[in-house]
């Protein structure tokens, strides 16, 4: 029978539960068993697919084309499963599920009321993975939000039902907190973790495990001190101080015998886990040989949650490469000024050894892009395009080398002449925004010969996709002829996937979403080629460096004809 774990958070919200649980499902999973987890977000959306990412972050998509929330890439990535629609929630698809029973009448007259209705919504959704899958062990169900929201009260009242309905080591409850620390008194600060538990009892959940989240380590008097007011044995409350890496977060739980500890809990006996993988992986990327600069061209640059999996795919592309991705984030928007030329777009990429274009929707910042992907292009700076990425990437060289001076997408030019991106067939009829896109994983055939063949070492392949829009195949014959490969298509030949410049060092885009499938231990084919290609670009630049510093010292001008320092000056 599965075991059921219940992570919440309380005083403030982004203090890592999603990291937390991932960790823990990473520890257990060590240990031999069977773990899932899931996410329990009280917003009313039914899934955060309208949801702005300035509101929302990263929407997460599954393979079973669910749009879900940026935490269940953490617990793919972790973990190293797939996941599908049964592992997230919202209130949103509670209430959409209640209110569609209703109107059938299957609740034979009765008053529809938060409780028993909504509670026993959520809990079948609670023990719906060990119902679906008999070999489960154990179920990690987080709660989105924090102890004291409004909205996260029927999820609670739900879990208090469920706990009090299940055998006593069958069930348990890790509350994660903030335990800030206050400069000025030279001290950490206990009681809004104390405030936090009283919270969380005044419901009727008391915690079997505290998560002290802070940036100095409890120490032992605070953690004293915190079990006795939280109720709790001394060893059942845990630092979870600050880390270099999230990655570094399952080993310092481990640290502390935090898996050992819930196992006993839920009275199973399990061998000690193996992290010795896990260890040798985080040694590579806290102490990478070298650092190559890759620069994220984006709309939503403000909220670096926003692209999180292309964050990750990096830090996983930089291990079999040895070094360290630094990301630089560039507005797209500050790129669209007419003032901006090529001596502008140099200061902006002169240290930058890539340029990644990720996916957005709407006109905001585009020709921004455009100018980006034309000066990687032009200058053989290694470039990577992401689903709006590759669309940019077909306007820029319809205009430039297809000769195709009006060059745009559909999305953003309704009426405009040469759109080499427009709306797909079977997206022309659709209303509704949510949900409706083509989403979810999709085979693609590579053509034997291309970068991108090489780079997975194998011809079918499938990646997950978010899109309305798809290149015009009316122009391929057009963009081929100016050199272009089209070097995965769906396998009817019908949908363009990749498209890549054979005579550029790195040149690739593709319509799908590549960093949603790229795990610590198995980097995604096309990051880790894209991150060689830039550590590539950056010894070059330094053999040129070097070969300039020793040509003997001359007086050049500069664009302008204006008199410019010597090269032994520089």
């Amino acid at each position: 029978m599965a075991k059921y774990l219940f992570v919440t958070g309380g005083v403030v919200s982004a203090l890592g539960k999603g990291i937390a649980s991932a960790s823990l499902g990473t520890l257990l999973k060590a240990r031999g068993l069977n773990v899932v987890l899931q996410k329990f977000d009280p917003y009313l959306n039914v899934d955060p697919g309208t949801m702005s990412p300035f509101q929302h972050g990263e929407v997460f998509v599954l393979d079973d084309g669910a749009e879900c929330d940026l935490d269940l890439g953490h617990y793919e990535r972790f973990t190293d499963t797939n996941l599908d629609q049964y592992n997230n929630l919202t209130s949103g698809r509670v209430y959409e599920t209640i209110l569609s029973n209703e109107r059938k009448g299957e609740y034979l007259g009765r008053t529809v009321q938060v409780i028993p209705h909504v509670t026993d919504e959520i809990k079948h959704r609670i023990t719906l993975p060990a119902e679906r899958n008999p070999d489960i062990d154990i179920v990690i169900t987080e709660i989105g939000g924090t102890v004291g929201d409004i909205e996260s009260l029927p999820f609670l009242e739900a879990i208090r039902q469920f706990r009090l309905e299940m055998p006593w080591h069958d069930t348990a409850s890790v509350h994660l907190t903030l335990v800030p620390y206050i400069p000025t008194a030279g001290e950490i600060k206990t009681k809004p973790t104390q405030h936090s538990v009283r919270e969380l009892r005044g419901i009727g959940i008391q915690p079997d495990f505290l998560m002290c989240r802070t940036i100095k380590p409890i120490g032992d008097e605070a953690r004293s001190k915190i079990a006795l007011f939280c109720n709790l044995p001394k060893e059942n409350v845990f630092d979870g101080t600050d880390a270099r890496s999230i990655y570094e977060v399952p080993l310092n739980l481990r640290a502390q015998n935090f898996d050992g500890l819930l196992c006993k809990r839920f009275n199973l006996e399990t061998e000690e886990p193996d992290m010795s993988a896990w260890e040798r992986m985080v040694k590579v990327i806290l102490n990478p040989t070298d650092t190559v600069r890759i620069a994220i061209v984006g709309k939503y640059v403000e909220l670096k949650d926003a692209y999180k999996s292309i964050i990750e795919s990096f830090v996983h592309a930089g291990i079999p490469n040895h070094v360290e991705v630094e990301q630089i984030w560039v507005d797209s928007e500050d790129l669209e000024s007419s003032e901006i030329g090529e001596r502008r777009l140099k200061e902006i990429f002169q240290d930058c050894h890539g340029i990644l274009i990720p996916g957005g929707f709407g006109d905001r910042g585009i020709e921004g892009k455009i100018s980006a992907i034309r000066y990687a292009r032009q200058n053989k700076i290694p470039f990577f395009g992401i689903c709006l990425g590759l669309q940019c990437a077909m306007i820029e060289i319809g205009r430039d080398l297809v000769n195709l001076e009006k060059a745009c997408s559909a999305e953003f030019n309704p009426t405009g002449t040469n759109q080499v991106i427009h709306l797909m067939e079977e997206q022309k009829k659709i209303k509704n925004m949510g949900g409706t896109m083509r989403l979810g994983s999709w085979p693609c055939h590579l053509k034997p010969g291309s970068r991108a063949y090489h780079s997975y070492g194998e011809l079918e392949i499938n990646e997950r996709h978010r899109h309305r829009y798809e290149v015009n195949n009316e122009f391929r014959a057009r963009f081929e002829e100016a050199g272009v490969v089209f070097s995965g298509t769906s396998p009817d030949g019908d949908l363009v996937e990749i498209m890549e410049l054979p005579t550029h060092p790195f040149f690739l885009s593709v319509q799908f979403h590549p960093e949603l499938k790229s795990r610590p231990h198995r980097p995604h084919p096309l990051f880790r080629s894209f991150v060689a290609a830039a550590v590539d670009h950056q010894e070059l630049q330094r053999e040129e460096a070097a070969r300039l510093a020793a040509e003997p010292a001359v007086e050049r001008n500069d664009e302008d004809g204006a008199p410019n320092i010597s090269r032994s000056e520089a």
